[in-house]
């Protein structure tokens, strides 16, 4: 048992290093380099010039939404997993993304960001999630029981029509709008809201501290339902709960930062490669290697072709796809 507790608190403070020192190097390096020792001299006192202006207004309202959004999807992802027990499920696959995309192109299309304020596309991409969430979770109950697979073909069959709706809208709208609606699709973490900043901060720290009330139902689901059952687990309960946190995590994401792809498929599985299949302690260590991922993400997408940004969900495609079809080749046993 101590040596279980001691591997626990090891890989927490060896990833808690990284990510802060991802942070640190994502708050130094940009189109800008500014030195770790003149930071401190910048925040209190040279207030007011260019260099606290991008230290402050650009990249630290970065480096936390990219730990929120990245901790939050990676940490669905590993519930998702955990409950369909199937390795390809992902945050996406429940139409969430779909739903919410919907909600920002139809703003964009009639120009309500325009006659009201920017915080409306977040506003109807939420509301789109939270709309899919309810279609899907309605369609899926039957006889009282949330069928898991029932659920999975449901969210993948709204995902598709969503994407379809998605389409149609594209193909008539103006070329100003067909530009929003792309870029917002690919996702960025460019975000000058900082109440929608603290909102999804706490929203999703908060995601890590509700699903530590689930870590033994968790590792019981993973068995399987009538393993889970045996061992005294509420499944029903536990399966529409968790439902509920995970696409209000993932729906809370989408709507801030647009489609941000693979961080919830491939973190989860590479980090059961080091730490195992206990959720006691790879709910944590999925938040925090979410974070570190997309943050690095984040700091190529601004950086490769600078001064230029490409948008970050465009770089965890390639970077998350390269690696994950590296460790397939090289036989490594993540699925």
């Amino acid at each position: 048992m101590r040596k279980k507790i001691f591997k626990y608190l090891f890989w927490v403070l060896v990833l808690s290093g990284i990510l802060l020192g991802v942070c640190v190097f994502s708050f130094t390096f940009g189109t800008v380099d500014i030195p770790l020792n003149k930071i401190i001299e910048i925040i209190f006192k040279n207030r007011g010039g260019s260099e606290y202006a991008i230290l402050l207004n650009i990249r630290l309202p970065r480096i936390l939404l990219g730990l929120a959004i990245g901790g939050a999807l990676s940490l669905s992802g590993v519930i998702l997993q955990a409950m369909f027990r199937n390795p390809l499920v992902e945050p996406y696959s429940l139409g969430i993304s779909g739903g919410a995309a919907l909600g920002v192109c139809l703003n964009i299309v009639f120009g309500l960001y325009r006659q009201w304020s920017m915080l409306t596309l977040p506003l109807f991409g939420f509301l789109g999630a939270v709309m899919v969430i309810t279609l899907v979770y309605l369609l899926s109950i039957r006889m009282k029981i949330l069928k898991i697979q029932t659920l999975l073909l449901i969210g993948v069959m709204i995902s598709f029509i969503c994407s379809s709706l998605i389409m149609l809208i594209m193909s008539i709208c103006h070329t100003e709008d067909l530009h929003g609606i792309i870029f917002w699709i690919m996702g960025s973490l460019e975000e000058p809201s900082w109440f929608l900043i603290k909102l999804t901060l706490i929203a999703s720290i908060s995601g890590l501290v509700i699903s530590y009330l689930f870590c033994f139902d968790l590792n019981a689901l993973a068995l399987g339902e009538e393993e889970a059952q045996h061992l005294g687990i509420n499944i029903e309960r536990t399966k529409r709960l968790l439902f509920i946190l995970t696409s209000l995590l993932t729906g809370c994401s989408v709507s801030v930062a647009g489609i941000i792809g693979f961080v919830g498929l491939v973190v989860p599985h590479f980090v059961r490669l080091f730490i195992g299949q206990d959720h006691r302690i790879l709910l944590i260590s999925s938040f925090l290697s979410g974070a570190i991922f997309l943050i690095i993400c984040d700091t190529l997408a601004r950086t490769v072709i600078s001064p230029l940004e490409l948008p970050v969900g465009v770089i965890t495609g390639i970077l998350g796809g390269s690696l994950f079809l590296y460790a397939i080749i090289s036989r490594k046993k993540i699925i």
